[in-house]
């Protein structure tokens, strides 16, 4: 069994985010995320949030996390962020779960992810991608904030080399930040960077009101 991608989720998805994320005044980021997630047909979904960080990519998760029957979850690192994230989501009529600790220790205690956000903002992030336990179908795994000077030197391969996952494709996207992104695989088999599998394809689309460039796989 691996993840399969489902272009009419992704679009319904990326729809009702757009409606949803009217009230942050931004576009690119949120939309991409929540039809990424929604178009692989995401089971569980787990984020990392810092205090005073933004909310909309949370929002377009849990927009997700409705159309493909989700557990979304979202970790934080002590109480005042649990506070303000859940005060942020309940404005946007989201209720996600939330767990509060150090992401490296949470990630101990969480099995089956097959959809994970982090901020490369955070110093720990690739060691959170490195201990997460993946779902045994692969998962796609996202940085967001990608292109923050701190993650410069981040390599995928420093995920997946030497243990049992597999690099099935990357892509670095310049939507918001800047979004990095991997499908893993968790079994045997060769490994690419930037070419996909099977006959799927990542195809452009245009923000007609941002001018923003946004790329989905199909």
């Amino acid at each position: 069994m691996k993840l399969v991608w489902s272009p009419e989720m992704a679009s319904k998805a990326y729809i009702d985010t757009v409606k949803s994320c009217e009230i942050f005044h931004e576009s690119g980021v949120a939309e991409l995320v929540s039809a990424m997630a929604a178009g692989w047909n995401a089971k569980f979904i787990v984020e990392t949030w810092s205090q005073g960080g933004p909310t909309a990519t949370s929002v377009g998760l849990a927009v997700a996390s409705c159309h493909t029957g989700a557990r979304h979850v979202c970790i934080v690192p002590d109480e005042r962020s649990r506070s303000e994230y859940v005060r942020a989501m309940n404005e946007a009529d989201m209720s996600p779960e939330v767990i509060v600790g150090e992401p490296e220790e949470v990630m101990d205690r969480i099995t089956d992810i097959d959809f994970l956000v982090v901020d490369s903002k955070r110093k720990d992030f690739a060691r959170v991608l490195r201990l997460a336990k993946l779902s045994c179908k692969g998962a796609v795994l996202v940085c967001k904030n990608a292109s923050w000077k701190g993650a410069s030197g981040f390599r995928w391969r420093s995920v997946t080399d030497g243990g049992s996952r597999r690099l099935v494709r990357s892509v670095f996207l310049p939507v918001g930040k800047g979004l990095d992104m991997a499908h893993v695989g968790s079994n045997g088999g060769a490994s690419s960077s930037g070419k996909g599998e099977g006959r799927g394809r990542w195809v452009k689309h245009v923000d007609q009101r941002s001018g923003e460039e946004h790329v989905i796989r199909k």
